[in-house]
Formats: C-alpha cells, sequence, structure tokens
C-alpha cells in the first residue's frame, strides 16, 4: 500500500486479487485496485466505509483532488473506497492492447463475459471484509453504479448497510430493445430543447451533416461520419451539455485556399469527444450490461434506432427537417470508425450474439429487502429510464426516492455534497 496527502484527505493506494471466473476461484486470478480516501484529521478514527462504484460500464473511479465534489461531504463520516471495477482503471484494463493477450476475438469474448455487474459485486463481497473486518459498508452507485448496487442487493445484502443511488435504477426485466424505444424519444426531446435554446445550431448541425455526407475526413486515425457527428448528443444528458455542444458546433467550418472546410478544432474536438480510448469497455459492455437468459442483445440501439426514421441524417437534408443528435447507443459503426475500437470489431460481435447471459436481479429479494435504499431520480433523465427507473424502485421494499428535475444524469458531480446529503437523510429516516 501507498499513503500520500492531498488538501484535506489522506490516500491509500490499495490492490486486490480476485478470481476472474467466481465460480473457480482456485483458477486465474485478476487485480483489483482501489483508493481509500480519509479525511485528515481522522486517518486514526473508527469509520465506517462508503465503496464508490462509478457509472459506465468501463469507467474507472473518478479522480478527485482533495475533498472536490461530494467526497468533501463523504469524508465527513466515512473512509471511502473508489473502486475501479474489474477492466477499468488501474483495475487489469481490458483493452485494444491488453485483450490480445487473452488470444483471439472468441476468447477475448468469453473473459469479458466475466466483466459485468454480477461479478463485480463479488469482487466487492471479497474486498468488504479485508477491509471492515466482517462489517457492512454503504453503496454509493452512480448510473451504472447503481445497476451494480441493485445487483447487490439481489445477492448479498448482508453485506450492505445502506445503499445509496443516483441515476442508476436499472430496469429488472426489460430486453435492451425495451431499454432503446424508450430511449430515442428522450433523447428526440433533449435535441429539441438544444435547439430551442439555440436555434442557430439547427442550420449549422445541417451544413456539417451535409459536408460528412460528401466527406470523409479523418483526425488521428478517427474517421467522422454523419452518425459520429449525430453521436454527439450524448453531451446533451450533462448539466452543461447543450452549452458545450453549441460552442463546440460554432467553429465548425473555416475557409481555406481549397474552399470551406471542417476547422481543425472542431475535427479534434469531436474526435476527443467520440474516442473510447479510454474506456474501451463502455462500447463493448454497453448492451451486456441489459442481458439475462437467452436472448441476445443483437445490436439493439442499431436495431431499434431503424424504428425512429427521423434519426436518419440524410433523410433530415432531403428535407426540411432538423438533423436529430443521438446518444447513450452503442453502434457497429463504431468499431469501425473509432481505432480504439477498430481491433475489438469481432469481439463485439461475438458479445452482442451471445445467449448465455445470467439472470442479474432477484425480484422475490428485492421485494423482501430490508436494506436502507435511497435512491435520486432525475426527472428527464436521458441516459436511463425515468419509468423504469420508478417501476425498479417500487419493486425494492423499502426504497424510498428522491424525483427531482433539478440535476442532470451527471447530479452527483454537479451537485454531490447536497444530493449525498438528501439521500443520507432519507436512508436515516430523517426527511
Amino acid at each position: 500500500m501507498t499513503s500520500y496527502r492531498q488538501p484535506g484527505v489522506v490516500l491509500t493506494d490499495r490492490r486486490f486479487t480476485v478470481p476472474l471466473d467466481h465460480a473457480d476461484p482456485g483458477g486465474e486470478q485478476i487485480e483489483i485496485f482501489g483508493r481509500e480516501a480519509v479525511a485528515s484529521g481522522r486517518v486514526d478514527d473508527e469509520l465506517p466505509w462508503l465503496v464508490y462504484l462509478e457509472g459506465g460500464p468501463g469507467f474507472g473511479a473518478r479522480r478527485f483532488v482533495g475533498t472536490e465534489a461530494w467526497l468533501g461531504r463523504a469524508v465527513k463520516e466515512f473512509r471511502v473506497l473508489l473502486l475501479d471495477q474489474r477492466g477499468t482503471g488501474l483495475s487489469t484494463p481490458a483493452n485494444r492492447q491488453t485483450l490480445p493477450l487473452r488470444g483471439g476475438p472468441r476468447e477475448q469474448a468469453d473473459y469479458l463475459a466475466h466483466f459485468r455487474s454480477d461479478n463485480i459485486v463479488r469482487d466487492c463481497e471479497l474486498i468488504r471484509p479485508q477491509l471492515t473486518g466482517g462489517l457492512p459498508w454503504t453503496v454509493l452507485g452512480q448510473s451504472f453504479g447503481g445497476f451494480c448496487a441493485v445487483r447487490y442487493l439481489s445477492v448479498a445484502p448482508e453485506g450492505l448497510e445502506a445503499v445509496l443511488i443516483t441515476g442508476g435504477l436499472p430496469s429488472l426485466d426489460a430486453h435492451a430493445d425495451d431499454v432503446y424505444r424508450a430511449a430515442y424519444p428522450r433523447i428526440e426531446r433533449k435535441v429539441a430543447a438544444h435547439y430551442a435554446r439555440y436555434p442557430q445550431d439547427v442550420e449549422r448541425a445541417r451544413e456539417i451533416a451535409a459536408y460528412l455526407l460528401e466527406h470523409r475526413p479523418e483526425s488521428a486515425g478517427h474517421r467522422l461520419t454523419p452518425e459520429g457527428f449525430q453521436s454527439l448528443g450524448i453531451m446533451l444528458g450533462g448539466e452543461s451539455g447543450s452549452h458545450q455542444l453549441h460552442y463546440l458546433l460554432e467553429n465548425a467550418f473555416v475557409r481555406t485556399p481549397l474552399g470551406t472546410e471542417l476547422s481543425d478544432t472542431f475535427q479534434e474536438a469531436v474526435r476527443t469527444a467520440n474516442s473510447f480510448a479510454g474506456h474501451p469497455l463502455y462500447a463493448l459492455m454497453h448492451e451486456a450490461i441489459y442481458g439475462q437468459g437467452e436472448e441476445p442483445t443483437g445490436w439493439s440501439a442499431e436495431r431499434v434506432r431503424a424504428e425512429f426514421p427521423q434519426f436518419d441524417a440524410a433523410t433530415a437534408l432531403a428535407g426540411d427537417a432538423p438533423v436529430l443528435f443521438t446518444g447513450e447507443s452503442i453502434h457497429p459503426w463504431h468499431f469501425d470508425v473509432d481505432p480504439a475500437l477498430r481491433p475489438l470489431r469481432e469481439t463485439a460481435e461475438l458479445l452482442a450474439s451471445r445467449t448465455d447471459w445470467p439472470e442479474l436481479y432477484d425480484t422475490e429479494r428485492l421485494a423482501a429487502n430490508d436494506v436502507p435504499v435511497a435512491a435520486a431520480v432525475y426527472h428527464d433523465d436521458m441516459y436511463v429510464d425515468t419509468e423504469h427507473a420508478l417501476r425498479t424502485a417500487a419493486a425494492i421494499r423499502g426504497l424510498r426516492t428522491w424525483v427531482t428535475n433539478e440535476f442532470e444524469h451527471d447530479g452527483l458531480r454537479a451537485g454531490g455534497p447536497r444530493l449525498l446529503d438528501r439521500l443520507l437523510a432519507l436512508v436515516r429516516g430523517e426527511l
């Protein structure tokens, strides 16, 4: 272990060994990384533990500096473990560079089948007694981290003192198709709100899409296509995303000796926004997190998109309709245009066709739950369907919700201390 200080906190880097396949505890082992954070003046105090599960899939825990955001509130009463879920951050990262160590696409897909919420929870349950001496801990799950928390409640509630969820109540039984049929109308509403705020962006987006239908520029090996441009709509699910998208679009074109072209500034910004180099599991596992039973996910977002022809850029440009942005969906073309994903295309195909996903949630156990649970549900969350979330909330005994339109999906980042205060008060029965 290595300990060091930042303003207001003492951080300790911890590494744990867990089985790749928990059904074979004596088999191959992988390393899981977590960063402990404790208030500077409370290093030697007996404090309860809180484990933070980041959103995703595919993102390591946020790297805080000192006591910024919600962490400053948490360390007032908890010893916090910022856990890099398996395959992310420093926890045996899975990407185009490391996955070939497994073998070919088939071996890679079989390996990645162990990287869903079921095994993330099993990792937590091996790590917990090493830190708490066997005592239960509190889980804070953001987005996909909330999906993991609901899995935790389904299989190991004895390890939980309380559960706090922000924007992460999954449907217990929806197929990925159901998820995306609910998602596209939400995304369309977010795009309409953006264009109402910035009406000048309607024509700007049409001009960019029209240029991309005729040209296929590249930036650092990343090919920019109309669909890739549309996927910038993922920004619209965040607190300041609409404004960021507007500023990105205003730099789109520049005059050159060869005529008007897309600017380097714009192309680099799009490449950075669209690249999965830092979180490839988001693309590889995004639909797999919904897989349950024998029905494959089968590139659900791509198939369901065909039911919403208004999202087709060429169709929009053929008339006078606005070009609609998309977001929170992964498509086969992602693995063609992104150099971080290109070598993993066949692996992604095998995951999309997989028919042996274990069930993730135990509805009977959730209905009998006695762990205190509080969840922030965002009224028009672009990433997690509100109706699905509230249906799940009603299925978990004792779960208390705070439904709010005060925050977007990244509410924990934007309003962390107050949000955490509210959820703690709910699980403690103070509200």
